[in-house]
């Protein structure tokens, strides 16, 4: 067994909230942007100042007080990512509430089951559909006494019915607020069975933001710095990064809509940006798209060789030599700043999360000047548990322990976590709390290893731990990762429990094929087309060797089969966050699995 420890840099205090924090912003630097908000889709931004936002969040809770809620009741928010989200989500704290977030993608029963188990009383939600939604179990939520829908006046009928509420009354329930209070109640995006409630406090919030200004600082805390959020304020994700923007004094910026992220990155500038792996495979395989053909794909991919190389070299003792240092200054001048660029010019700093990076493109971006930050964390662990810091980086490897908390691996390999962040348990499931939290540790139900130097590695799940036929442990995810990164490939499922041998089940980026058929000499395919082309099939037996060079011969991949159907959260194969829903797949694509195995002499 393995331990490890970071020292907390803030002291704990039993007194504080997230209210208490904001109004010490509000004292601290009242004419200061708290966030700017887009005028209109692809419009200008304008600044909302610190006290403006206060303003805001007092109006909305006083409404919110006069609806009847009470200190204590659950009010669910269900909504893409935008200012509303975050003024409401502080509006229900300032009122003592509960605030429940639910994924703007839920379906009916999934809205059912969280409702019902958290006992909302009120929930606002974004758009008419998403109160037709709601209306569909309606009648199997007695407690759920009004819906409220953010395009038709939600925050405008809040704040007229809180007129006549004193500011007072609202000021007095978030003072009797402490840190051992309920927060919030976010329900797992559940790759199997029913999503458990994660309830996270006040301190849990609280202990892991102040601490993170501190050891982050350089990131979040610096002057000027902003960062703009396009991922589902629903995750903790997200929620933390919008919570830590309260001590930190850094700029909050919302889009609720990816398809527009380019544009918007480019207009709001953002210094520091948090996104899953997926978004920064994306950013590269679409770059590499647009340099086409010919003399310009030559020139990015060796500018990428080169971005990588000096990133490595970042690393050894005697660092990159002349040689290397000049070729990455031209490369600098011809691709990487053009790259920088797509992440809107200013940003320095990633921070990644959700599944692991890759090694190869974490060198890649802090080769071309934007250092990612890969970090790791749960929703029971409000967000980050540990996280490379400026200074405190390995390439590789998901940082050091975040201040604060505490890191085991046992001799089985499996990661267990201790420290104020830390949820106080699954709401109404007393054995499923008991099962994961023993003497103050959580057990996390990864995998990984500690280094000499604290820094922890990932290597899987445990319940996604592959056993084959010869009795061979394959964690799954380093194979599924690094294939992942092809331009082509959109999701991959590596199979092989008592089998003879590792396959993996691959389905095809529709959005990036086109121009990888156009590039490689290919005409127009569709998805099914590819998925039974012979160019197309070597491309990926290629990506299946490079992959297949991070494992040993017994784990790596022998045979894939290419589907043609994608997986989306749409179609129920990926959790809104993104996982993959590996029981379902295996499931609903045991035949093409089983027609891996039909020739065993692999």
């Amino acid at each position: 067994m393995r331990e490890t420890h970071s020292p907390a840099l803030v002291p704990a205090d039993p007194a504080a909230s997230i209210p208490s924090m904001l109004a010490d912003r509000l004292a601290r630097d009242p004419r200061g942007t708290f966030a700017e908000r887009q005028t209109a889709l692809g419009g200008t931004w304008q600044a909302v100042s610190v006290e403006a936002f206060v303003a805001d969040v007092t109006a909305v809770a006083k409404g919110l007080v006069a609806s009847g809620v009470e200190a204590g009741d659950r009010v669910a928010i269900m909504s893409r990512t935008r200012y509303e989200w975050t003024l409401l989500d502080f509006a229900v704290w300032a009122a003592g509430a509960v605030g429940v977030p639910v994924y703007e993608t839920s379906s009916a029963e999934q809205v059912r089951w969280i409702a019902s188990d958290s006992g909302v009383r009120l929930a606002v939600v974004e758009t008419p559909a998403h109160a037709a939604v709601v209306a569909q179990v309606r009648d199997d939520l007695p407690g759920l006494r009004e819906v409220l829908v953010l395009d038709e006046g939600a925050v405008t009928t809040l704040v007229q019915r809180g007129r006549d509420v004193p500011d007072e009354d609202v000021t007095a329930r978030w003072r009797r607020t402490r840190a051992d209070d309920l927060a919030t109640i976010i329900y797992t995006s559940g790759t199997t069975g029913r999503p458990k409630g994660v309830e996270l406090t006040h301190g849990n919030f609280v202990e892991l933001t102040r601490n993170g200004v501190e050891g982050l600082g350089e990131v979040c805390a610096r002057p000027g710095s902003r960062t703009l959020l396009f991922m589902p304020l629903a995750h903790v994700f997200a929620r933390f990064i919008q919570v830590l923007c309260v001590p930190s004094g850094a700029v909050l910026g919302h889009t609720p809509d990816t398809r527009n992220l380019l544009p918007d990155l480019a207009s709001f500038q953002p210094t520091f940006v948090l996104a899953v792996p997926r978004v920064f495979e994306k950013v590269y395989n679409s770059a590499e798209q647009k340099a086409g053909t010919g003399t310009r794909l030559r020139l990015f991919r060796w500018a990428a060789k080169v971005a990588i190389a000096y990133s490595r070299a970042l690393d050894t003792p005697s660092g990159p030599g002349a040689a290397l240092t000049a070729q990455h200054r031209l490369a600098g001048r011809l691709v990487h700043a053009r790259l920088r660029a797509a992440l809107g010019g200013r940003a320095e700093w990633a921070v990644s999360g959700g599944a692991p990076l890759g090694e190869r493109l974490g060198h890649f971006y802090r080769g071309i000047g934007v250092r990612v930050l890969e970090g790791y964390g749960l929703t029971e662990t409000t967000a980050p548990t540990a996280v490379n810091r400026p200074g405190l980086t390995k390439v590789g490897t998901v940082g050091p322990a975040f201040p604060g908390t505490s890191l085991r691996v046992d001799d089985d390999g499996a990661i267990w976590v201790k420290g104020p962040h830390v949820f106080r348990g699954y709401r109404h499931q007393p054995e499923a709390t008991a099962e994961v939290l023993v003497d103050g540790w959580f057990a996390t139900g990864d995998l990984g290893t500690l280094d000499d130097d604290g820094y922890l590695r990932i290597t899987g799940r445990s319940k996604e731990i592959i056993v084959t036929a010869g009795g061979k442990n394959v964690a799954p995810a380093v194979l599924e990762d690094r294939l992942r990164g092809h331009p082509i490939v959109s999701q991959v499922v590596v199979v092989g429990d008592q089998r003879p041998f590792i396959g993996a089940l691959v389905t095809l980026d529709a959005e990036m094929l086109p121009g990888w058929l156009r590039t490689h000499g290919l005409p127009p395919l569709d998805v099914v087309a590819a998925a039974t082309h012979p160019q197309v099939l070597e491309a990926l037996d290629r990506a299946v060797a490079r992959a297949n060079e991070a494992v040993s011969r017994a784990e790596s991949i022998r045979k894939i089969r290419v589907l043609t159907t994608d997986f989306t959260e749409a179609n129920g194969y990926l959790t809104p966050s993104l996982k993959v829903k590996r029981a379902k797949v295996l499931a609903d694509f045991a035949a093409q699995v089983d027609e891996l195995y039909v020739d065993t002499r692999h």
